[in-house]
C-alpha cells in the first residue's frame, strides 16, 4: 500500500513537471520576437558607438536605461494575459486622451523608426553580398523582400531560423569580447574619457537610451504577439509563464548590450577612428570588432548573423506597425471594419507604410548616424508620456487585482518616470537654451 502511494505521488510530480514544462513551451515566442526586434540598432549600431567614442563611460546609461525601462515594457504580455486584450483597447478604455496620445506617438515616430532599422540592414546587405547598390536601393529591396514574406504567411517559418541566427550571434559576441579581453585589447587603456556633458554627448547620450533595449511603444507590440500566440498555440497561458518568457528575452537582449559596448570600447576606442556617417563604412567597422578579436575566418559567419539579425528587426517591424496600426483602427472606427477584413487592411499599410519610410530615407539620403539619432531620439522624447500611459493601464480598476505589479514593481515604475522625464529635460535643456 506504502509503495502504491509513493507509486502515485511520483506520478502526480512528473505530471506536475511535464504540464510546467509543455507549458513553458507554449508560451515562449513573444519575448523572443521582442528580443529579436530589440537585438537591432541599439546593440550594433549605438552600444558599439558608445564603447567606440566614449569608452566604458557610458556604461551606466546601459544598465539604467534597461533597469529603468523594465517595468514599462514588462506591462505590455502582463495587460494581455490579464485582461484577453491589447494595450491599445486598453488605452482606449483609460479615454479618448491616451489612444490619441498613442496614435499621435506612433504616427510621429514610426517612419523614423523603420527607416532607420531599414538603413542598418540595407548597409550590412551591401557588405554581405558585395553589391553596390544605393542604400536606398537596398532598403527597398529589403522591405520588398518583408513585405512579401508577410504578406504571404511564412513569418512565422523564417521566425525560427532566426532565433537560431541570433543565438550564433549572441554566443559569437561572448566569444569576441572573451578574446579581447584576454588580449587586453588592442589600444593603450586609460581612466579619461571624453566629457559627455556637452551638446554633442547629451544628444548621443539620449539617442543612445532611447532604443536600449526597445522603445517603450513596443510594449503594445508585445501584447498583440502574446495575443497572436495564444490563437497560434490554442494555450492561454498563466501569467508566470509570460512574463518568463518576457524575462528570458528582456534580460538576455540587456546583457548583450552591454557585450556590444565593451566590445566597442575595447577593440575601437583610443583607435583614433570614429564611427562613419556613411552606412557602408559602419558595416565595415562593425565587422572589424569581431575578425580584430577572433580572426579573419570568422568574417563570413559575422556578416550572416548579424544580416540576419537586423533583417529580423527589420521584418519585425514591418510587421508591428501596421498591426499596431490596423488595431487603432478597429479600435477608433469599430463600425466602419468587419473583423473579416482587417487582413487586407493589414497588407494595405504594410505597403503604404513601406513606402512612407523610403521617403524618409530619400530626403535623408545616406545619412546613416543622423538617420539612427533623429529615430531615438524621437523614441526616448516620447518615452516618459508612454510609461505613466503604461503604469495607468496596469493600475486601473478594470485590471484583475492578483495581476497588478507588486508594490516593489510600482516604485520602479516611479523611479524610471522621474529617470527617463529628467534626462528628457536635461536634453532640451542643453539643445534649446545653451
Amino acid at each position: 500500500m506504502a509503495q502504491s502511494n509513493e507509486k502515485d505521488s511520483e506520478q502526480v510530480t512528473s505530471d506536475k513537471t511535464k504540464d510546467k514544462w509543455h507549458g513553458l513551451k507554449q508560451s515562449l515566442g513573444p519575448g523572443l520576437l521582442m528580443a529579436a526586434a530589440a537585438i537591432g540598432v541599439s546593440h550594433l549600431v549605438q552600444s558599439t558607438r558608445a564603447g567606440a567614442t566614449y569608452g566604458f563611460a557610458l556604461v551606466w546609461a546601459v544598465i539604467l536605461a534597461n533597469f529603468f525601462k523594465y517595468p514599462f515594457l514588462e506591462y505590455g504580455p502582463r495587460y494581455a494575459i490579464a485582461t484577453g486584450e491589447s494595450m491599445i483597447e486598453g488605452y482606449n478604455r483609460l479615454g479618448k486622451w491616451a489612444i490619441g496620445i498613442f496614435v499621435i506617438f506612433t504616427l510621429g515616430t514610426m517612419f523614423a523608426v523603420q527607416a532607420a532599422v531599414t538603413i542598418v540592414s540595407a548597409s550590412l546587405a551591401a557588405e554581405l553580398t558585395g553589391i553596390a547598390l544605393s542604400p536606398l536601393v537596398w532598403s527597398a529591396i529589403l522591405l520588398s523582400i518583408c513585405i512579401l514574406l508577410l504578406i504571404s504567411g511564412q513569418y512565422s517559418a523564417l521566425d525560427g531560423a532566426i532565433k537560431l541566427i541570433m543565438v550564433v550571434l549572441a554566443v559569437s559576441t561572448v566569444v569576441a569580447l572573451g578574446a579581447a579581453l584576454f588580449q587586453g585589447g588592442q589600444y593603450e587603456v586609460t581612466n579619461y574619457y571624453p566629457s559627455i556633458w556637452n551638446v554633442a554627448g547629451v544628444s548621443f547620450l539620449i539617442a543612445l537610451m532611447g532604443w536600449m533595449p526597445i522603445p517603450i511603444d513596443a510594449a503594445a507590440w508585445h501584447s498583440l504577439w502574446t495575443l497572436e500566440r495564444e490563437k497560434q498555440t490554442q494555450y492561454r497561458p498563466k501569467l508566470k509563464e509570460s512574463l518568463l518568457d518576457f524575462n528570458i528575452g528582456y534580460i538576455g537582449a540587456a546583457l548583450l548590450a552591454l557585450g556590444f559596448l565593451l566590445l566597442g570600447a575595447i577593440v575601437m576606442y583610443g583607435s583614433g577612428a570614429d564611427y562613419a556617417s556613411s552606412g557602408s563604412v559602419f558595416a565595415g567597422q562593425l565587422l572589424s570588432l569581431y575578425t580584430e578579436s577572433l580572426g579573419d575566418w570568422l568574417y563570413p559567419v559575422i556578416i550572416i548573423c548579424a544580416f540576419t539579425t537586423m533583417f529580423s528587426t527589420t521584418l519585425t517591424v514591418t510587421d508591428a506597425y501596421p498591426r499596431v496600426c490596423r488595431r487603432m483602427i478597429e479600435v477608433l472606427l469599430p463600425e466602419s471594419i468587419e473583423q473579416k477584413d482587417s487582413l487586407p487592411i493589414y497588407r494595405v499599410l504594410i505597403v503604404i507604410i513601406s513606402l512612407f519610410s523610403l521617403g524618409v530615407l530619400y530626403f535623408l539620403g545616406d545619412s546613416f548616424t543622423l538617420m539612427v539619432d533623429l529615430a531615438t531620439t524621437l523614441s526616448f522624447l516620447t518615452a516618459p508620456v508612454l510609461a505613466y500611459l503604461n503604469y495607468k493601464l496596469v493600475t486601473a480598476d478594470h485590471m484583475p487585482d492578483d495581476c497588478r505589479p507588486q508594490p516593489w514593481l510600482k516604485w520602479l515604475s516611479w523611479s524610471g518616470m522621474v529617470f527617463l522625464t529628467g534626462f528628457a529635460l536635461v536634453y532640451l535643456y542643453w539643445i534649446i537654451l545653451l
